[in-house]
């Protein structure tokens, strides 16, 4: 190898345009995009890499994540599983995203160590060398209502929920997780406004974010008036919360296929509320509620990204391409669910060059096979997986 690497006479698709660019030449020098040509310009002395047929996309980013966990219709339960055994489940679940073009996992909640500390953050660290791991940044574990969930942080009012997102933070975390559904399952948020405005001020202070899980009506109203930095799942927002997340610049981070996930536990297991016919009336109505807030949010311009919520859901590490045919399903365009789990995540992250490909940036990139803007399945047919230039799958 000469550390540079000519792929040629491909195509492009960024997630920006809607136009399939054809033609494209990309090299790749020094582990970086030296340039983009749409043409078949030549570059001396570099490796060629016959692109014909497939499509460059930008490193995929599954914005909502559990790395530690492995998903399936026991995932709750699979929390409380020893963490040695979930640090393993962790290794199998990063070589599942390179395979499949996810190389940024935004880990949203993770279960905690004999330490307390999330069990995610010593997950990060073992691969934050590793050239064959995906990139990831966590927000250690859930911080909720006490009473919610075993797993999570539990606080009882807003002085502690502030309380817990600074410690979270102190313990090494990357962003916080808030917990806005109630333990007791019903419609109302269990925090004021005023209660996570004030862990938002908290986590803003010292520079981070702050994201808050919100599938009731009340708890995404709640999360965008108090002006959290997204809204995960957001299954009930309706036109007005929409609006308001706009005007404080909330985005949106979708978890469609978690619900065609559970659509298939009717057959596939022994649990009554997936299986009795009462339990597919309440998905069903749920799965119509989550597509008219994500065609509410997309109607008031919010910023959509995008995850699979793979290990803490029902969903597999690697089957993000489930949520962009559900996204463009619920009304948005092939490129612009493409830029959901690119650089709409990488906005997520704060990182500049997440999911982009211009000249400077770390050659992290796709091919897929087909053309992900007529066919987003073409996103399941991933060809070849590049690091910081280097073929990785």
């Amino acid at each position: 190898m000469t550390g540079r690497l000519l792929i040629r006479d491909t195509c492009l698709a960024d997630g920006r345009s809607p136009s399939l660019q054809v033609g494209v030449s990309l090299l790749i020098e020094d582990g970086r995009i030296a340039w983009v040509s749409p043409d078949e310009k030549e570059a001396d002395d570099a490796d060629v890499l016959d692109g014909g047929g497939a499509t460059i996309v930008p490193a995929l980013v599954d914005a909502h994540s559990h790395l530690t966990m492995p998903g399936g219709s026991h995932w709750i339960d699979r929390g409380s599983d020893p963490p040695e055994h979930l640090r393993e489940v962790a290794r199998h679940n990063a070589a599942r995203l390179v395979q499949a073009g996810v190389l940024w996992a935004r880990d949203v909640g993770s279960p905690a160590g004999p330490d307390g500390r999330a069990i995610s953050l010593l997950v990060a660290q073992e691969m934050s060398s590793a050239a064959g791991a995906p990139y990831i940044r966590v927000a250690g574990t859930w911080i909720a209502k006490d009473g919610y969930l075993p797993m999570t942080v539990a606080v009882k009012d807003g002085a502690g929920l502030k309380a817990a997102a600074l410690a979270q933070l102190d313990a090494g975390t990357d962003f916080v997780k808030i917990m806005l559904d109630p333990p007791d399952r019903s419609d109302q948020c269990p925090f004021t406004v005023d209660e996570v405005r004030g862990a938002c001020e908290a986590v803003h202070a010292r520079g981070r974010t702050i994201t808050a899980h919100a599938t009731i009506l009340d708890g995404a109203r709640v999360g965008a008036e108090a002006g959290v930095d997204s809204i995960e799942h957001g299954m009930e927002l309706d036109d007005s919360i929409a609006v308001t997340m706009k005007r404080n610049n909330v985005a949106l981070v979708s978890t469609l296929s978690v619900l065609a996930s559970w659509a298939t536990f009717d057959r596939t297991t022994r649990i009554e509320r997936f299986t009795s016919e009462e339990g597919k009336r309440r998905l069903a109505a749920r799965r119509d509620g989550a597509f008219a807030a994500i065609k509410a949010a997309h109607r008031a311009g919010v910023r959509i990204a995008a995850g699979s919520d793979f290990g803490g859901g029902s969903v597999r590490a690697g089957h993000l391409a489930w949520e962009v045919e559900q996204l463009v399903e619920a009304g948005l365009e092939p490129h612009e669910a493409l830029a959901a789990i690119s650089w709409r995540g990488g906005e997520l992250l704060r990182i500049e060059h997440t999911g982009r490909l211009q000249p400077g940036d770390p050659a992290d990139l796709v091919l897929v096979h087909g053309d992900p803007l007529v066919d987003p399945r073409a996103l399941w047919r991933v060809w070849a997986v590049f690091k910081a230039g280097e073929r990785v799958a």
